[in-house]
């Protein structure tokens, strides 16, 4: 049996998946911590808040990748 080394498209994108996850969830923590602080900056917020929403894009689509195509 060969197996090979090589990771398959599907596998690479639940990788990349959990990478964008993660990244989505250290995010969120630093707006908590920032809105904690009593004074956070708005413009850091705006800009954290921003770059979660594209990470959260960027997940629904391999999330639609990963989802075989069922027509009911």
């Amino acid at each position: 049996m060969n197996a090979s080394p090589e990771m398959s498209f599907d596998e690479m994108l639940r990788v990349k998946l959990e990478v964008l996850l993660r990244e989505h969830r250290d995010l969120d923590e630093a707006v908590h911590a920032l809105a904690v602080t009593g004074r956070p900056d708005p413009l850091v917020l705006r800009r954290l808040k921003k770059q979660k929403l594209f990470l959260k894009d960027q997940i629904v689509k391999i999330e639609d990748q990963l989802i075989p195509n069922i027509i009911a």
